[in-house]
């Protein structure tokens, strides 16, 4: 018998041995529902649309579309849906990438059943939970200052992301269903925060930076 009051989660990742083992570990969880796996992030966007999960556990590392493309995806088109990153890498980069993107928590892989569980309930009522990897990370990142980028909005880095696609100021304007002088306001705003002149110059940065993938 389904618990109507369970948290809904959806599981992320290109490994079905990892897909399998933490659908075994939500299982034994009575507050926990499994409602979907997907093995990468435009897999994870349909099922999204189809079972709208409370909590999504996103593997960062995928192929078809990657971890942090997909939380930004989540994150734009469901606001509500919580996204823990759950990663076996622990590198500095992918964690202020997935926090950038608009994860809740991070963790890694080896986390345990009961911390993982407890990790998913907070992060539903939007409390984060970081592995010390993420921390420590995020400390470093701190104490370096501010790197170019880290002020573009939730907008500017959807049209960034347009751009690293090739479409130009019209073709954006249509996809964000905004005006033309809009879309290039927010590139020219691009522009001036990655501190470049032109638009090859800037997604060539935001692919060296990883704000694109």
């Amino acid at each position: 018998m389904v618990n109507e009051q369970a948290i809904r989660v959806m599981v992320v990742d290109d490994h079905t041995m990892v897909r399998r083992g933490l659908a075994a570990m939500l299982k034994v969880k009575p507050d926990l529902e499994l409602v979907a796996e997907a093995r990468h992030g435009q897999e994870a966007l349909e099922l999204c649309e189809a079972v709208r999960p409370d909590v999504v556990l996103m593997d960062l590392v995928m192929p078809q579309m990657d971890g942090p493309t997909a939380i930004r995806a989540v994150k734009r088109d469901w606001p509500g849906v919580r996204v823990i990153a759950l990663t076996s890498f622990q590198e500095d980069k992918l964690v202020q990438q997935a926090l950038r993107a608009g994860a809740i928590s991070y963790l890694m892989k080896n986390v345990s059943i009961d911390d993982l569980a407890q990790a998913i309930r907070a992060a539903c009522k939007g409390q984060s939970t970081l592995a010390p990897e993420a921390t420590r990370a995020l400390l470093e990142a701190a104490s370096e200052g501010p790197h170019p980028g880290d002020d573009l909005t939730p907008r500017e880095m959807e049209v960034l992301e347009l751009m690293a696609e090739g479409l130009t100021n019209p073709e954006i304007a249509l996809r964000l269903v905004v005006s033309c002088s809009t879309a290039r306001a927010h590139v020219s705003s691009i522009l001036s925060k990655l501190g470049v002149s032109n638009r090859a110059e800037a997604v060539a940065r935001a692919f060296r930076l990883g704000l694109v993938s």
